[in-house]
């Protein structure tokens, strides 16, 4: 699965872990992201999004 969010677009960002030492140490955070079915346009889709959009209503489940 990909980690990226089909609806925004969200993905994985990079940067340094930085220690109490001031050691920078290269590092990934990735998104919550799902897999949700979904009814568009009297289809069934299967979407990855992230939990954020999820929980702002932009689709709904499909139970």
């Amino acid at each position: 699965m990909s980690r990226r969010c089909d609806i925004c677009g969200k993905g994985s960002l990079s940067g340094n872990k930085v220690s109490k030492s001031k050691i920078h140490v290269r590092r990934t955070w990735k998104p919550n992201i799902v897999s949700v079915k979904t009814e568009i346009d009297g289809r069934t889709l299967t979407l990855n999004m992230c939990t954020r959009c999820l929980r702002s209503g932009f689709v709904t489940k499909k139970v």
